[in-house]
C-alpha cells in the first residue's frame, strides 16, 4: 500500500516511516503542510498520517483540503495537542482516526491496518490504467471491452488489484485464493496467471501482471505502460480471448 506521512519532525518521520516499511508498505515522507496537501492530490495515498503542527500549512487546513480533493482516502491525525475542541474539530473535517502524541508505534502500526483493512473491504471498483474489476457484479473490462475470465481467475485478479504496488508470493496467492497449504507442491498460481495474461491481451513478459522472479507477482502502480501495453495488443486482443475460452 501508498502512505503518505506528513510530519515536521525529521526524526519522528523517519521512526514512522521504518516502521511502516517493515509491513511491506511504500512510504512518502514530507515536511510540511503545503507538500502534503499536493502530495495528497497527486499521489492518492491509500493512507495519510498528518500530523497538525505543520509549518506553511496547519494540519487542520490541509486536512480540510485534503477531503475537498477525496473523501474515502483514510487519514490518521497525529497531535500534540490536548485540548478536546481540536480533536473534535479534526474529525468532523473528515479524519478517519486521531492519536496523541506520545503514542506506541505498536498502536499505530495496528490502527493503520484496520484503516487500511477497512479501505479494502469498501473498494467496490478497482482500476489499473484501462484496467476495471467490479466487486458488485463480478465484471472485468480492459478498455471498455468485458472479458469472459473464471471464477478462480477473478479472484486471483481480485487480489492482485487489491494489492497493486506489491510483490505477492505464490504461497500467498494459494492459501488466499485457493485456500491450499503452501507446502503443497503446485504450479496452479503460474498456469492461472497465464490464463489471466492471455485474457487480458496482457503480452509475455506481461506489463500488466508483472512477474518479480523468485518472489511472485504484481500489478505496478504506474499507468503509463499498461495504457501502452493496451494499445499495442488491442488488434490481437479478440483472437486472444477467444482462444482462452475456448
Amino acid at each position: 500500500m501508498r502512505l503518505l506521512i506528513a510530519e515536521d519532525d525529521k526524526a519522528l518521520s523517519l521512526f514512522l516511516r521504518r516502521g511502516l516499511e517493515t509491513d511491506g508498505h511504500c512510504v512518502h515522507a514530507v515536511y510540511d503542510g503545503a507538500r502534503a496537501v499536493e502530495a495528497f492530490r497527486s499521489e492518492m495515498p491509500d493512507l495519510t498520517i498528518l500530523d497538525l503542527n505543520m509549518p506553511v500549512k496547519d494540519g487542520e487546513v490541509a486536512l480540510e483540503e485534503m477531503r475537498r480533493i477525496q473523501t474515502d482516502l483514510p487519514v490518521l491525525v497525529l497531535t500534540g495537542r490536548h485540548d478536546m475542541d481540536a480533536r473534535v474539530r479534526c474529525l468532523d473535517k473528515g479524519a478517519d482516526d486521531l492519536m496523541t502524541k506520545p503514542f506506541s508505534l505498536l498502536e499505530l502500526r495496528a490502527r493503520c491496518r484496520v484503516l487500511l483493512r477497512r479501505r479494502r473491504e469498501g473498494q467496490l471498483t478497482l482500476r489499473a490504467g484501462d484496467l476495471e474489476l467490479s466487486r458488485v457484479d463480478h465484471t472485468v473490462r480492459r478498455g471498455g471491452r468485458v472479458l469472459n475470465i473464471t471464477n478462480k481467475e477473478f479472484a486471483l485478479l481480485e487480489h492482485l488489484m487489491l494489492n497493486r504496488g506489491l510483490c505477492i508470493s505464490r504461497v500467498e496467492l494459494l492459501e488466499s485464493v485457493w485456500n491450499m497449504e503452501s507446502v503443497q507442491t503446485t504450479n496452479i498460481v503460474d498456469v492461472y496467471v497465464n490464463y489471466l495474461r492471455r485474457k487480458l491481451a496482457d503480452a509475455p513478459p506481461g506489463s500488466l501482471i508483472r512477474t518479480v522472479r523468485g518472489k511472485g507477482y504484481m500489478i505496478p502502480f504506474e499507468t503509463e505502460f499498461l495504457m501502452q501495453g493496451a494499445e499495442n495488443n488491442s488488434a490481437m486482443m479478440t483472437p486472444q480471448i477467444t482462444a482462452a475460452q475456448g
